[in-house]
Order: structure tokens, then sequence, then C-alpha cells
């Protein structure tokens, strides 16, 4: 993956997508298989806001059976089944415990019918797949961390987990491959219309300042929060606000669901990269969306609650390792209507000057919704192209059967000095790809050893990410390419140390090498 601006000016594209998180990823990767002549930037990195603050989670939404939106979850769960098959290497199984205490407000009836007509709007799956009921002895040793005083039984059920800012990557190496324009930090500054029509955008490298003019025959906006900008005059629909906490580890390979007392809101605990996950929120937003910012009441509100049910820890903010915001766009709705009660469904939304707006929708059903953005503009067209997403291999898949691929790969990464767990996860975030950091470290042995002792990432993944996935900024390489900022409590010293790895590998003279080094300082290091 390379950033060139010269392959966007003064072109003429099919189509121009304004946005680079999951919807516009999808909706470049299907409008490039059909054919057509494809541009997509971001004003960020890819993945900078909303489909990198996710819970990392491919799910049917469980919790959406309550308001009884049956469609929504079985379009969830036809996605969950596709990408298990489509990408195992970047969508894995994650089985999932529920509680059943004393005073829970589900008891295990409705809990038992939930989970069982969650299993059926699945479809066919393997029997390996479904809910099960578990006494109170079998739950309380399954998840130890739990307090099990009030307990009485509970139930475990299957969704899935992912990368999502390594997702989106993913789907745009896919698209550039089959021949789209990718470029991220690059910003539209104007539209160009021909007789109320849109038919072009001035588009702006935010590297070095150097505008182009590109043309296009249609325009989509998949620019999610900033379509929903309050400031805006007409904004498209509202904004709801979502934190996550990482913490140390308590769990094993499965995650729990629990239910707040405070507001009887889904909240959970779930192991990423060997620690612990825990949110999410979901108040209104009307701030900045520019800089959103986990607040101290709602880091009170999820230790709080987590507390509860936890015997284990008591766990304070000192206790917290990382932490991230995000804003999800929902529909429009009446005034007054709450959060919780609006419907979350995706909409496409046509502007008189031809725009087409994503609005809505989740990061599991992305793939399909954007198939529904790329079936308008092919109509518009009048080319008659169908998807071509749905269970198609991802472009890191290996193309060999994958578990003899992982056993070949985990063999030649320990043959190469690389501990056990960090070639689990390396495979998981490369794929394909990861026989280019292999080759890195039998050019250098040194590069085999962890970034830092406790998480799971080499100094030869760094290297390979900073010269091969599209690096501009130090953040965009210690938070998205390795999700490091959010997963440890890095010291300045740590910092200069991967500034220093990471402008070797970008060939950085030191006052970018410095100036990024504090970038990263003031937004993450100084809390």
């Amino acid at each position: 993956m390379q950033r060139d601006f010269s392959k966007i000016r003064d072109q003429h594209f099919d189509v121009l997508i304004c946005g680079g998180g999951v919807y516009g990823a999808w909706t470049a990767y299907d409008a490039a298989l059909r054919g057509l002549k494809v541009a997509i930037v971001d004003q960020g990195d890819w993945a900078c806001t909303t489909s990198s603050a996710s819970s990392k989670l491919i799910h049917g939404g469980l919790r959406y059976l309550a308001t009884l939106n049956f469609k929504l979850v079985r379009k969830a769960l036809a996605e969950r089944q596709m990408l298990l098959k489509a990408a195992p290497h970047r969508v894995w199984p994650l089985r999932f415990g529920i509680p059943v205490f004393k005073d829970s407000r589900n008891g295990s009836f409705r809990l038992s019918i939930g989970l069982t007509i969650y299993d059926w709007l699945a479809g066919i799956v393997p029997k390996n797949q479904h809910h099960r009921r578990h006494t109170f002895a079998d739950f309380a040793e399954r998840f130890s961390s739990l307090d099990s005083t009030k307990l009485k039984a509970g139930y475990t059920y299957l969704d899935a987990q992912t990368d999502d800012a390594r997702f989106v990557l993913e789907l745009i190496d896919g698209a550039q491959t089959n021949g789209a324009v990718c470029l991220n930090y690059c910003k539209v500054i104007g539209f160009e219309e021909i007789k109320g029509r849109l038919s072009g955008a001035e588009i702006q490298d935010q590297v070095n300042g150097e505008t182009a003019m590109v043309h296009a025959a249609q325009l989509v906006n998949c620019t999610g929060q900033w379509s929903a900008d309050p400031r805006n005059k007409n904004p498209y629909g509202r904004l709801s606000k979502g934190i996550h906490l990482i913490l140390p580890k308590i769990l094993g390979d499965e995650a729990l669901l629990l239910t707040t007392k405070t507001d009887g809101r889904v909240f959970f605990i779930i192991p990423w990269y060997g620690l612990t996950l825990l949110g999410t929120t979901d108040t209104e937003y009307v701030g900045d969306i520019d800089h959103v910012t986990v607040e101290a009441e709602e880091i009170n509100y999820l230790l709080t609650e987590t507390n509860r049910v936890l015997k284990t820890v008591n766990w304070t903010e000192q206790d917290i390792i990382g932490r991230y915001a995000g804003l999800r766009v929902l529909k429009p709705s009446a005034g007054g209507t709450s959060l919780s009660s609006i419907n979350r469904d995706w909409e496409l939304i046509t502007s008189e000057n031809g725009l087409l707006s994503s609005i809505g929708g989740k990061f599991t059903s992305a793939r399909e919704d954007a198939a529904g953005i790329v079936d308008t503009l092919c109509k518009n067209s009048g080319i008659n192209e169908l998807c071509k997403t749905f269970g198609k291999r991802f472009p890191w898949l290996p193309a060999e059967d994958y578990q003899q691929w992982t056993d070949a790969a985990l063999n030649e990464a320990a043959s190469l000095g690389i501990d056990k767990e960090s070639a689990h996860w390396l495979l998981r975030r490369h794929g394909n790809r990861v026989s280019g950091v292999f080759k890195l470290i039998k050019q250098n042995a040194g590069l085999a050893k962890r970034i830092l002792p406790g998480l799971p990432f080499i100094e030869a993944d760094l290297v390979f990410c900073a010269r091969h996935e599209m690096v501009v900024h130090l953040e965009d390489l210690l938070r998205r390419r390795l999700p490091l900022l959010i997963l440890s409590k890095m010291t300045p010293v740590d910092l200069q140390r991967l500034a220093e790895l990471a402008a070797k590998a970008l060939a950085w003279p030191d006052d970018i090498m410095n100036r990024e080094r504090d970038l990263c300082m003031q937004k993450w290091l100084i809390q």
C-alpha cells in the first residue's frame, strides 16, 4: 500500500468516495470489483474515528431483539457467518457468557427464548455455535472473576471479534489492488457543480498543501460523524457517543455480556490482545466532533457497573491502561426520542445535487449496505454488474487451506524466534502478508523481539507496517496499524524509542521525528 497524490490529480472517475471508514472502504472495494473507476479520500487516516473506536465485534446485536428488530439482527448475523468463512484471519469466533443473577432484569426463561431466536436468525450453523445453558457451578468456574454470590445459572452464545482498524485497512488495500485510487490525509475543500449536479471536488493534500481538481460522475458521502455534525444547517441524524476502557486481563478466551443496574444498558467485558476491553456507553453528543474525549463520569459509570459483578478486582481509574471514544450516527428521529429506542438501521440519502450520503448502520452489516450504495451507482450509470463481495475471500486470506497455512506459518515463526503469542496475533494481523514480516527478521534477527514486554507485538511488525501500510503520522502507526497507544501505559522513553524505530523505517529526519513524537505525547501520554 503506497500513497501517491499524483494519481488523483485532474483525473476523471466514475465515483469519488469521501470518507475512509468501514462504509467508505467497503464501497470502494465493491465498486472497484464491479469495474468502476474509483477514488476514495479521507481527510485523516483510514478508520481514524468511529471505525477504530468500536467494541471490536462482528455480531448480530443480541440487544436489538428487545426492540423486535429481527430484520437488522438477521442481516448482521448473515454477515457474521459470511465473514467467519471469508476472513478467518480477520474475524474469529468469540463466545460470550451471560450470567443470571437472582436480581437480573432478564431471567432464565426470557434469555432462553431470546438466545433461541438469535440462533434461529443465524440460519443453519454448526451445533458448536448454538447457545448453551450452564449450571451455577459450571458458569462460576467458567467465569471465575464473577461474583457468584447471587448467581443462579448462566448462558453462553457465539458471536465474533476483529481488529476494526485493520479490517478497514485490508479493504482499502483490496480496493487499491483492484484499481482504486486510495488517499488518506486528503481533504475535500470544495465541490464542482454543473447545472446543479455535482461533477467533482477540489482536494487538498494535508501533507504538503497541494490541491487538485478531481472530476467524478458521482460522489458518495461516507464521512460518518461529519454528516451529523450539529454545527451543520441540516445535520443528518443524531450523534451517540460511546467510550471504551482497556484494563488488565481478567478473562480467558471468552467474553461477558452484562446489564447495568443504573439504566439497564448492555455492556461488554472482552478479551483483546491479551488484555480486557470494557465498553460501551451510549449518550447523546452535541460537542466538538473533532475532539471527542473520554470524560470522568463515563469512566465512573463503566467501572462502577463492572465492579458490581466482579469479585477478583475492584478497578479504579489508576488501573486503566488505555481509553478511547467514538461517535455513532443514528438515523433522524423525532425530538425527545431516547437514544436506546432509535433504530440502528442504515439509510442512503440522495441530495438534489446528486450526492449520495450513507447514514447510520453498523460495522458488522456495512458490507451489505455498501453493496446498496454501489447498486445505486451502477443503476445511475447504466451499468449492469452485481455485487461481488458477499462470500469473497478477503484480500489477505492465504490461498491454501487456512489451518494448514496457520500451522506452517506458526512453525516458521517459532524457527525465527518469535514467541508463540506474538506469532498468533501476527498471523491474524497480516494474513498472507506475514511472509513480508518474516523476511525482515531473516534480514535482522533482532526484529523478532517484542516492542513492549507485556504486549504481543514484535518490532518487525512495526517496521513492516511503517513501510507498507500508508503511514503518514506516528499516531497512524502506534494507534491504528498497531494499537499500542491504547494497550499500554507508554512512557516518554518508550515513545522516543518507537519514534526512532519509525523514523528509521520511514526515513524521517530528526525534526519530523521530534514533531511526530511530541504530537503523540500531547494527545496520548498527557492525560
